[in-house]
């Protein structure tokens, strides 16, 4: 006779990826932690990967975008030190797992898409998830979206080769610009602040999340 499987209990998973990726690997601050406790991250991937959607798998939700692995993820939100009555903004927000963790610490959140029907479907869920304070929005990632800032924070929800200048001149004075700056081999993860003179950053931690392929250095020409 076939046993029957019983399926996975996702509350659990959701604990155990707590007390196994995050609390371990220097994450304190209890906002972050409440938010990955609340999210639902199933409701992110595809069905058939549900049961998989707490394990340290960067799993793809959407083409050409993978999850960040929980422990990458939390340490990022943490060092942005995000505020309630902040404004943020995600640039390449795909499925909207992290916008939704966003919008448990702050109370507006941009998600920012270049491909259309990404835009629609991730707006569909988010609204299906009763979380009408993440407002997706289609445009060039390497542009940010200035016509709803500046932005108290942005987030790149990806590793890039480079910052373009257009994310940090949506910064508001005093803003946090949190991305990882790599390649497939190394990664910085960095917090860029804003202030009225200048912008400087500070490297946070090692970290190799999935790419943004749209935010690439310009080759020369070889000859």
């Amino acid at each position: 006779y076939q046993t029957e499987v019983s399926p996975v209990d996702l509350n659990i998973a959701r604990r155990k990826m707590i007390d196994s990726q995050i609390r371990p690997n220097d994450v304190t601050d209890e906002r972050v932690i409440q938010a990955f406790e609340k999210v639902q991250k199933e409701n992110f991937v595809p069905g058939a990967i549900s049961e998989l959607a707490y394990s340290e798998a960067e799993l793809e939700t959407v083409e050409g975008r993978k999850l960040w692995l929980a422990r990458d993820l939390s340490k990022m939100l943490q060092a942005l030190e995000v505020k309630s009555d902040d404004l943020v903004l995600v640039v390449g927000a795909a499925e909207g797992y992290a916008s939704a963790l966003l919008n448990e610490l702050a109370d507006t959140v941009i998600a920012l898409e270049e491909n259309e029907e990404v835009v629609e479907k991730s707006s569909d869920r988010v609204v299906s998830l009763e979380l009408d304070r993440i407002a997706f929005v289609k445009g060039s990632l390497k542009d940010g979206y200035p016509s709803e800032g500046p932005y108290d924070v942005i987030f790149v929800n990806g590793m890039v080769e480079y910052v373009p200048d257009a994310w940090l001149d949506q910064l508001s004075v005093g803003g946090r610009l949190g991305v990882v700056i790599g390649d497939e081999r190394n990664g910085q993860a960095r917090v860029y602040k804003k202030s009225a003179k200048a912008v400087s950053y500070h490297a946070e931690f090692d970290c190799v999340p999935p790419k943004l392929p749209e935010i690439v250095q310009e080759k020369g020409f070889v000859f």
